[in-house]
């Protein structure tokens, strides 16, 4: 996976993502650190719809709970994301290889803003790649679904 130029990492984990609902957005996730020794974790988010700023509450699950509700939604494969943070201008900048031994796998940037004016305000560098987050079709929803769902 492309590294930032120059930043150094923060945390490195594997996550596995699940979809149990797509409207309303219900997911499952299963991270696992890849930087140190930090037991599993688990959780379950459900998610607004919208694009810059959207609306998530999430729950910590144990691990049978997150096997039971894995279960619960088909037993589909999941997301696998590597994913990487790092400190960029005052923000969390995340990296993320989704897939990668799929071959419709991708890698995409992605930062988290505490207010609205700052996510507006914020120029991406050219290295970010494309702007797609007010673009159709450029969430994992919509991936999770491509992939696991339509195939």
């Amino acid at each position: 996976m492309p590294q930032p130029p120059e930043l150094p990492e923060r945390t490195h984990t594997r996550i596995a993502q699940s979809y149990l609902s797509l409207t309303p957005e219900v997911r499952i996730r299963k991270y696992e650190d890849l930087a140190g020794d930090t037991p599993a974790s688990y959780d379950l988010t459900l998610k607004s719809e919208g694009t810059i700023a959207r609306e998530e509450i999430i729950k910590p699950l144990t691990a049978e709970e997150y096997a039971i509700l894995l279960r619960m939604g088909g037993d589909l494969p999941p997301i696998v994301k590597e994913h990487r943070t790092y400190e960029y201008q005052g923000f969390v900048l995340e990296f993320s290889s989704v897939d990668a031994e799929r071959p419709e796998g991708f890698t995409y940037a992605e930062v988290e803003f505490p207010t609205l004016e700052d996510a507006r305000a914020f120029e991406a560098p050219d290295w970010f790649g494309e702007e797609t987050t007010e673009q159709q079709g450029f969430r994992m929803k919509s991936y999770w679904k491509k992939t696991r769902l339509d195939s």
